[in-house]
């Protein structure tokens, strides 16, 4: 019997025309292009204004966008997991309504949310699906409307957040392309350190929460830096040993846009070089699930079948992870 792998075969993206561009942040808080830049490696980022719109209006039309490319039919698609950190709403699932809106009327569907790390987490969770032999396409969308919960008035979150929502399809492959090994992580101890307070079960929302605007994200922004940095490395370098793989053998790599200066701390870290880093972070800041999606999208052209990428991300919770895929197309 023929060993069955998941593998990557179609990508769709989608970000909001909307750009909020450093020097119009100067004129909301105490900052500066130079500042920003320097610090994050962010230049604009894009936010979803339609006050109406949620995270799903941006993971249908990225779907779509993927539909359209690969000239996919929806019906044929049996699963989607919209991974965020930004639902519709509490107790309906974002996914169940994207698969109805795209017409994919023959899938189950379910939101998955690790901050930072869905993503990477989805696909794992994507691929065990695809490996059972149970579902033959899977779709996996990461999107995140942000905005909705950063204070605009705080330099230490508004500067960094952006919108946006990237998707791809897994099928199986009987070739050896695909997801070949990962490493995921999480420490509950993270929670404190990178957080929205209220909204949820244990701090639920009433007048006051809102007043002392306890609904947008907070963060102890050196010690992310600092966890995100070794973690990201770490495990890294975990997953290429164990997979008795170099740095040479790796031809890009794909990590969480959260902040140029950890991205660089861990390519320099696992000694690869910059020219095999891929980084998009200018355009769009952390959109947190979508950034590993957006990347796939970006630079999709780019990439060559049997290309072996290294995925590696953190996030909030904390939760991280890597994972070796190999490019199927």
């Amino acid at each position: 019997m023929e060993k069955i792998t998941a593998a990557i075969t179609g990508v769709g993206s989608y970000v909001p025309d909307y750009r909020l561009t450093n020097q119009e942040l100067e004129t909301m808080v105490e900052t500066n292009d130079e500042w920003i830049v320097s610090r994050t490696g962010i230049k604009e980022r894009r936010i979803l204004k339609d006050e109406n719109a949620g995270t799903s209006f941006m993971a249908i039309r990225a779907a779509e966008a993927l539909i359209e490319n690969h000239n996919v039919d929806p019906q044929s698609i049996e699963l989607v997991i919209v991974c965020t950190a930004s639902p519709d709403l509490k107790a309906a699932s974002t996914a169940v309504y994207t698969a109805s809106q795209i017409g994919a009327t023959n899938a189950f569907g379910f939101d998955l949310d690790a901050a930072c790390s869905s993503f990477l987490y989805g696909m794992s969770v994507a691929a065990r699906y695809i490996e059972s032999g149970k579902y033959k396409r899977v779709l996996l969308i990461g999107a995140d409307k942000c905005s909705s919960f950063i204070d605009y008035t705080d330099r230490a979150t508004c500067i960094i957040f952006g919108d946006g929502a990237g998707a791809v399809l897994f099928e199986p492959n009987t070739e050896g392309y695909g997801i070949q090994d990962e490493e995921l992580r999480s420490d509950g101890v993270g929670r404190e350190f990178l957080n929205v307070k209220a909204g949820g079960s244990l701090l639920h929302t009433t007048e006051d929460t809102v007043k002392q605007g306890l609904h947008y994200v907070r963060q102890d922004g050196k010690t992310v830096f600092k966890q995100a940095v070794s973690k990201m490395a770490d495990i890294s370098e975990m997953i290429l040993e164990k997979n008795n793989i170099t740095h040479s053998d790796i031809q890009w790599m794909a990590a969480h846009q959260a902040n140029k200066r950890i991205i660089d701390a861990t390519a320099n870290r696992l000694g690869i070089e910059k020219d095999k880093v891929l980084i998009n972070i200018e355009n769009y800041g952390n959109t947190t699930s979508a950034t590993l999606p957006l990347l796939i999208a970006d630079f999709e052209k780019q990439f060559k079948k049997g290309d072996r990428i290294l995925f590696t991300t953190f996030g909030g919770g904390f939760t991280w992870g890597a994972m070796i895929v190999t490019w199927a197309y």
